[in-house]
């Protein structure tokens, strides 16, 4: 007979014998004794199932592993280059403190009122639950939840969906259940932490409403200060919200509160943590808040927040990451000082240009032409692209006339103005008016080596204008786009000091099949007839030599240079194309024209260096794509050509000699303007950064009616000049004053253009006027400049 045979021999005989003994007559004692069997072995398989999720009828249960190891849900953070914590991001939002951040107050009122005997149980409290029971079957139902079933069903979600079985389905038996795995999670709780750490991690954990979870968020919602430093009166307020947040909350029912709080008090007092006095006088105090709610992704609201908000959500679902609770550490190219600088000069900026702007419409619609014809339907088509329109389509969609009248109807609303909000009185479609009146402004500023983007101002104001000029917005870029056509030029073998005539004169070409001709004209609407330099040319920005060597290098090698050095918008290959008659991105330009200071390696523009987990290592470093696209002779060759706007004769960036830029420094530039002063344009270089700049009206219809105040020298330009005088001044960002260095290889020419550097104008900044505009004066080049 074989071992198993013998085993199943004895089981049978065991079973037999049970069975013969059941069927003799049994007293009251051994049936007693039988069923308090039964209902022990019955109890005692109801937890294993339990706590095995037998058949999946009852749901996930945490293991002992994830009790030891508890996964709180930490705010990831966002830092400046500099260090500086500019934004979090998170769903439940928590900052975890130790024990001893914790005052002896609160935790003395939060066992006074939620579990007096919570340092004598083992996780369940069988005196309140008996007690409880009874309550219920009187009809005066009460809870009986230890601190530590708390903690089980705040940290490890027991009531959430997913930990719920097949037997959740059934009425009256979901609660059963659910309060059993947090009877069996508090027992583990209590086996595996101190009393001490228990406390800490509930009030690390519980939600006090307002979007505050954990008593350090908590003190600083609803208090702005430091646990540490929470007073007695304030640590029973939240120990208070702890019953329901919203009922006793101190904003939405203060009354609620208030009562809530005193008993909190009375709570104390009766287990001896206070005094009959003490209470009294607490109880007469008012509650005094400091009240501030932070959002889901906190910080300052601006441009490039929405880009890197965006960016990094994508970038955490493809790496399996959780930006709002693993507590990531995020760190941006922007330096938080370069960035302030930024935005104060392009608000400064825009400001003045503002009440300029309005005085030279006064009485007018700024979308009206030069010939006095008003953009047709210009507001209505407008209107017709908002939110509130195509909401009122739909609802309206039986009586269209509705639409219209609503839209016409006045209201009170408060609007953006340059002396801050004000609430007024007027229809959706006045809005709309007066807000296209507005002139807006983008600046980006880059390390053409690095490629981090460090400051990048998208607009004038993000709450109210969130459409963001840097990357989001197109504009025809003007005269700007030139020195991609003098780029061809150099790189095919032109040299700075060859010369072009400058005549009137007509192209003739072919667009869409069809024969078309075009006959561009200067700026001053006037031909020397002269031989100018391309240096001398790009530097007063002449209009007829830069279509005559484009026609020369043809267009479409203007255009393939141009996105070999970062345009990535298509431009289409016309002979116009140098004068910016597509449309591009302050970012594009910014990245283009670093390529010539990063002597002809074109980098991608960069916003992240780096990602760290909570712990601070590094997740991961974010490297720009880098490649040569220039030789470091032609990328030296146009830095050279692109400081001829300072130093040649009538230069368009002799407006920048307003600023105190110019000891021993050198700066190279580029101004724009286009067609009917609706864009102005600057693009600016120094030996450690680029900076683009833009400004105009929300709509390229929306224009300045004369170039003299329109052009880009007097719109654009002076956003640069009070940006870097702050960068300059600012020694810690350690950006200095120096020259553009020298290319490391041998140059292939001896280049030799005559140049007399100008003599430094006398400016005004309060008119903002200049002699030299985007085309500017006839001086002719008289000296030998050898580079």
């Amino acid at each position: 007979m074989t071992v198993f045979e013998s085993i199943w021999l004895i089981i049978k005989e065991l079973y037999a014998e049970a069975l013969q003994w059941l069927r003799k007559p049994k007293n009251r004692v051994e049936k007693s004794w039988m069923i308090f069997i039964a209902l022990l072995l019955f109890f005692r398989l109801y937890l294993w199932s339990v706590e095995y999720n037998f058949l999946n009828l009852y749901g996930d249960i945490p293991t002992i592993d994830k009790i030891q190891n508890p996964k709180i849900d930490k705010p990831s953070e966002l830092y400046t280059s500099d260090g500086v914590l500019i934004g979090r991001y998170y769903r439940e939002n928590r900052n975890p403190v130790t024990y001893k951040e914790i005052p002896k107050v609160m935790v003395d009122a939060l066992v006074a009122t939620e579990d007096i005997r919570f340092y004598d149980h083992a996780g369940i409290d069988l005196k309140s639950l008996f007690a409880a029971v009874w309550d219920a079957i009187t009809d005066n139902p009460r809870g009986a939840s230890t601190i530590t079933q708390q903690l089980a069903k705040n940290l490890y979600k027991t009531r959430r969906q997913k930990s719920q079985g097949l037997l959740s389905k059934v009425p009256g038996v979901k609660m059963l259940v659910t309060k059993t795995k947090e009877w069996m999670t508090a027992i583990n709780i209590e086996r595996t932490y101190t009393k001490e750490e228990i406390i800490t991690l509930y009030l690390n954990t519980v939600d006090f409403g307002s979007n505050a979870y954990g008593i350090k968020t908590a003190a600083q919602t609803f208090f702005n200060t430091t646990t540490e430093h929470l007073t007695t009166e304030q640590a029973a307020l939240l120990v208070g919200l702890l019953k329901a947040p919203t009922t006793y909350s101190p904003v939405l029912n203060p009354k609620n509160s208030l009562r809530r709080r005193n008993t909190v008090f009375s709570q104390m007092q009766r287990y001896g943590y206070l005094t009959a006095q003490q209470v009294k006088d607490l109880s007469q105090k008012p509650i005094e808040l400091d009240y501030k709610v932070e959002q889901h992704t906190d910080g300052p609201n601006n441009y490039f927040r929405s880009y890197i908000n965006s960016y990094l959500e994508n970038w955490c679902t493809d790496n399996d990451l959780d930006l709002y609770t693993d507590g990531l550490k995020v760190y941006c190219t922007i330096d938080s000082r370069m960035q302030k600088y930024g935005e104060d000069a392009v608000k400064g900026q825009v400001k003045i240009m503002q009440n300029l702007f309005d005085n030279h419409w006064s009485g007018r619609k700024p979308w009206t032409s030069n010939a006095g014809v008003e953009a047709p339907n210009f507001i209505e088509n407008n209107a017709k692209r908002t939110a509130l329109y195509k909401y009122l389509v739909k609802k309206y969609k039986n009586t269209p006339d509705s639409v219209w009248i609503v839209m016409n109807t006045p209201k009170k609303m408060k609007v953006f103005s340059w002396q801050g909000e004000k609430e007024m009185t007027m229809s959706p479609m006045d809005s709309i008016r007066y807000y296209k009146r507005f002139l807006h402004a983008g600046m980006m500023t880059m390390d053409p080596f690095t490629g981090y983007i460090k400051a990048w101002v998208g607009g004038i104001d993000f709450e109210h204008f969130q459409y963001d000029h840097v990357k989001q917005s197109k504009r025809q870029p003007g005269s700007t786009f030139k020195p991609f056509v003098y780029l061809t030029a150099i790189d095919k073998g032109w040299a700075p000091c060859d010369k072009i005539q400058d005549i009137r004169k007509t192209f003739n070409y072919i667009e869409d099949g069809e024969p078309k001709s075009w006959t561009p004209s200067n700026a001053t609407g006037t031909f020397t007839g002269r031989d100018m330099t391309l240096r001398h040319a790009l530097g007063r920005s002449i209009n007829s030599v830069t279509a005559q060597l484009t026609e020369k290098v043809t267009p479409d090698a203007v255009a393939e240079y141009a996105h070999r050095v970062g345009i990535k918008s298509y431009v289409k290959p016309v002979p116009s194309i140098g004068l910016g008659s597509g449309e591009v991105t302050i970012m594009e330009m910014t990245a283009a024209y670093s390529t010539f200071v990063n002597e002809g390696i074109y980098t991608e523009p960069l916003l992240i260096m780096r990602i760290e987990d909570s712990k601070g290592n590094i997740i991961h470093q974010f490297t720009p794509e880098r490649k040569r696209v220039l030789s470091q002779e032609t990328a030296w060759l146009m830095i050279h050509m692109l400081k001829g706007g300072i130093e040649e004769p009538g230069g368009t960036v002799q407006n920048l000699w307003s600023f105190d830029l110019f000891r021993g420094n050198e700066l190279a530039g580029k101004t724009g303007t286009s067609q009917d002063q609706a864009d102005g344009w600057f693009m600016g270089l120094s030996k450690d950064l680029v900076t683009g700049v833009w400004m105009g009206g929300d709509d390229p219809v929306i224009h300045w009616r004369s170039l003299s105040m329109g052009e880009g020298s007097k719109t654009a330009l002076p956003v640069y000049g009070r940006y870097m005088e702050k960068v300059y001044s600012d020694k810690s960002l350690g950006i200095t004053m120096g020259y553009f260095p020298k290319p490391k290889v041998p140059i292939t020419k001896d280049y030799h253009c005559v140049t007399i550097l100008p003599k430094r104008p006398t400016v005004s900044l309060d008119s903002l006027r200049i002699d030299g505009g985007d085309e500017g004066g006839e001086d002719e080049i008289q000296s030998l400049d050898s580079l």
